[in-house]
């Protein structure tokens, strides 16, 4: 409860600091200060040193899975803010604006990995997309923004509406907004009976949550939105917004899925292998490295989809580290994406030259995304592969996401030859020691959860 409290308060705050001061400087600092709080705060709930106390009626359930996920995205979001504050200032006169936008989309980050019913399901739904939609329109004087604010908007809107129409048939066949009505019959010796209302609430529920995360074949507005809106934000959507979706999508599914029967699995798989096919070979034909990394994070959505599938407790411990590795190389791949003056491979040409520094912390950030040893990246893959093994899942789903990480090797070593061994004058702006440095310690940060992934996992156990 302490994240979704402060959280929210913080964002009032942020609201009223752009009233105190007009120095983006100090509102940057500010932000950054109550991000620390934040996480605190969090902390302090977790470990059940001092909590907020309200009555939720059952309606929210606190666990340590969703409380450490709080951490680890709002941890992020701080690495984020570090990294690209200065961009974030750049983007517009409403900078204070931004950022209380960017705390209530924590506030319904935390709600979404603590529901208990399908109301708050939908209400944590909302808190996320609403500010998200307004960030994506953020740069009024880019028309590209403009659309892609619109088109998202408009798409999330539709998916809302379906999501609204499955809780109702669900309301309608069960009489409750609970989870899990129907894992509750198993194990009181009861028969699973569910009637047709119930399984279209279900799938109508599942393709909402599909669409939340950018998953196959709900996955066409990611590119344009992506591709269209501020790189500043792109980065933050790209990372702790969808990773907190997949929290939400394995909370709410870990124990409805028994109405399906063995159709789960199929369905699962068939949205898995398309969602695997489409983002890497896709991601393999593009000219923009921002709409590469667009593709690759619905590429990177199959793999996560592998936590829904296994439904155990290794794939618990996987989403949590796949979140952790994909979130710290995304955003550092976007902190330099944002500094670079031409967005395609060719404006890549000779980076590591101009710029030893940017150019060897961008190949470790892409060498995590592709699963390569010694990167976080690789265990948080082998975790979400060993995970289906573990739950008796079909070797053959594993060995064809094998093959699709080794498509994806493709796209990004295209970028590390670009920036190694092409010729060309790469052009960045704003690059500071202090940029630098920061970009250095977050890939040490990378390589030390890929060589002792324990540092994250024994945070959750202990």
């Amino acid at each position: 409860m302490n994240a979704i409290i402060v959280s929210a308060l913080l964002g009032v705050v942020m609201m009223f600091s752009g009233i105190i001061t007009t120095k983006r400087s100090s509102i940057t600092y500010t932000a950054t200060i109550s991000l620390l709080v934040l996480l605190v705060a969090n902390l302090l709930n977790t470990y059940g040193i001092w909590e907020v106390h309200v009555n939720t009626h059952g309606m929210l359930q606190f666990d340590k899975f969703g409380m450490f996920f709080n951490s680890i995205a709002i941890t992020a979001t701080l690495i984020y803010v570090i990294l690209s504050g200065k961009d974030i200032e750049k983007t517009g006169i409403h900078v204070s604006e931004y950022y209380a936008l960017i705390f209530f989309v924590l506030c319904g980050v935390s709600i979404l990995t603590s529901f208990n019913g399908l109301l708050m399901l939908f209400i944590g739904i909302e808190i996320l997309s609403i500010p998200l939609y307004i960030l994506t329109g953020a740069d009024k004087r880019n028309l590209k923004s403009n659309e892609a604010s619109l088109k998202y908007f408009l798409m999330g809107s539709f998916s809302t509406g379906i999501m609204l129409m499955g809780i109702a048939l669900i309301y309608g066949a069960t009489g409750s907004f609970a989870l899990g009505v129907l894992h509750d019959a198993p194990a009181a010796g009861l028969p699973v009976k569910a009637s047709f209302i119930e399984v279209a609430g279900i799938l109508l529920l599942f393709a909402s949550m599909c669409f939340k995360v950018s998953a196959a074949p709900f996955h066409f507005w990611t590119p344009d939105v992506y591709d269209g809106a501020p790189s500043v934000f792109t980065s933050f959507m790209a990372t702790i917004v969808k990773s907190a979706g997949f929290i939400a999508f394995i909370r709410l599914f870990e124990s409805n899925t028994q109405a399906l029967g063995p159709t789960w699995k199929i369905l699962l798989s068939f949205v898995i292998i398309a969602t695997l096919l489409i983002g890497n070979i896709t991601a393999v034909f593009q000219q923009s490295v921002k709409r590469m990394l667009a593709y690759s994070s619905i590429a990177q959505a199959g793999f996560m989809l592998f936590a829904l599938y296994s439904n155990n407790d290794l794939a618990k411990e996987g989403i949590l580290l796949y979140a952790v590795a994909y979130s710290l190389a995304t955003i550092g791949i976007f902190a330099i994406l944002i500094k670079m003056k031409d967005y395609t491979f060719d404006g890549y040409n000779g980076l590591a030259k101009s710029e030893p520094v940017l150019a060897f912390t961008n190949t470790i950030f892409l060498l995590s995304l592709a699963g390569i040893p010694l990167t976080a990246g690789f265990f948080a893959k082998y975790y979400m592969l060993a995970s289906v093994v573990k739950a008796g899942g079909s070797l053959w789903l594993v060995v064809v996401a094998v093959v699709f990480a080794a498509i994806s090797v493709y796209y990004y070593f295209r970028l590390i030859q670009a920036m190694y061994f092409k010729e060309g004058d790469a052009e960045t702006t704003g690059i500071s020691n202090r940029f630098k440095n920061s970009l250095l310690v977050l890939a040490v940060l990378i390589i030390l959860f890929g060589v002792f992934p324990s540092l994250v996992l024994n945070s959750f156990y202990f």
